[in-house]
């Protein structure tokens, strides 16, 4: 495969996930901003590594600011908006990659949000704008699920979207770290707690794997080493892994750095222990997982789309 067409497949993958990201974490923060805390649409900015982009044209946090900048600002390039324009750019590149159902979600999806008025997401309307984000991602990737050929493509595309959800995941937790040490909750701690299950859609998952009320190390064991979650950091990279594996099979066996830092960091999450993740600090820990996957993700563009 051309190194264009890989970077292009990997990009719509990321540029898609992250879409969804977003609306998720806007519906959380939108939903437990009811509580008046005044923090959430700032931890919400952090979580999307939009915090510096956003005090440097906005200043002051508001909701009506977090949520203009996250949906349809132009200079923000993890908004949903453009998110959406540049998945549809990369899938455009590669459209012989693409099956009909594909593009067709893709394209629908571009032409239906482009045109978006600020009555259309703000306010009361926000959660319904929300859905109707999700359902578009939704769609595109049960397109590709469903339709697409088990080659390459689909192996780009895959790595793409395993590694965006690790990094999501890794950081909607740490914007929340302190609230998961504290095993005696009031009312508002408690709705945090639901807030994090809330923005990886894992709140029934938990009451399913542990049929128990939420503690927080309960919490942080799903999202972190629980592999039969699909948005926990070890199937996430278990799946960066696999896709790698099976792209390196496909090429003769030819294996760079990324497959090595691959398999490091999914070996540490497959024999790694809760306790010993909590006792060298939570956010410590978090911190190097997100800078661990941003390093995967350039040694994967170094190999695959750089070539070097």
């Amino acid at each position: 495969m051309l190194s264009r067409t890989a970077d292009s497949l990997f990009w719509l993958g990321r540029y898609t996930e992250r879409a969804a990201n977003v609306a998720r974490g806007l519906n959380v923060a939108w939903r437990m901003d009811g509580l008046g805390t005044g923090e959430e649409w700032e931890r919400l900015l952090v979580a999307c590594g939009c915090l510096p982009g956003f005090t440097g044209t906005h200043g002051a946090v508001t909701p009506e600011a977090a949520v203009d900048y996250l949906v349809r600002d132009p200079s923000n390039p993890s908004g949903i908006l453009s998110c959406f324009a540049a998945a549809r750019s990369n899938g455009r590149q590669v459209r012989t990659a693409l099956t009909v159902d594909m593009w067709s979600a893709l394209n629908e999806s571009w032409s239906q949000l482009r045109n978006v008025s600020d009555e259309e997401f703000q306010g009361e309307r926000l959660p319904g704008f929300i859905d109707r984000v999700r359902e578009r991602v939704l769609l595109f990737s049960g397109a590709a699920q469903d339709t697409m050929l088990r080659g390459e493509a689909w192996l780009f595309l895959r790595l793409g979207t395993a590694l965006e959800r690790a990094d999501n995941t890794a950081r909607l937790l740490d914007v929340r770290h302190d609230l998961l040490g504290n095993a005696t909750p009031g009312t508002a701690e408690y709705a945090q707690w639901q807030a994090i299950l809330q923005s990886a859609s894992a709140l029934r998952s938990y009451h399913w794997v542990y049929r128990d009320r939420l503690d927080p190390a309960k919490i942080a064991e799903l999202l972190i080493l629980r592999p039969e979650l699909p948005r926990s950091l070890m199937a996430c990279h278990a799946r960066v892994l696999e896709a790698l594996d099976a792209i390196a099979a496909g090429q003769g066996g030819r294996r760079g750095e990324c497959h090595r830092l691959s398999g490091e960091i999914t070996a540490a999450l497959r024999y790694g222990r809760l306790p010993d993740i909590m006792e060298g600090g939570l956010h410590e820990w978090l911190t190097r997982m997100i800078g661990r996957t941003a390093e995967l993700g350039g040694a994967i563009e170094d190999f695959y789309i750089r070539g070097e």
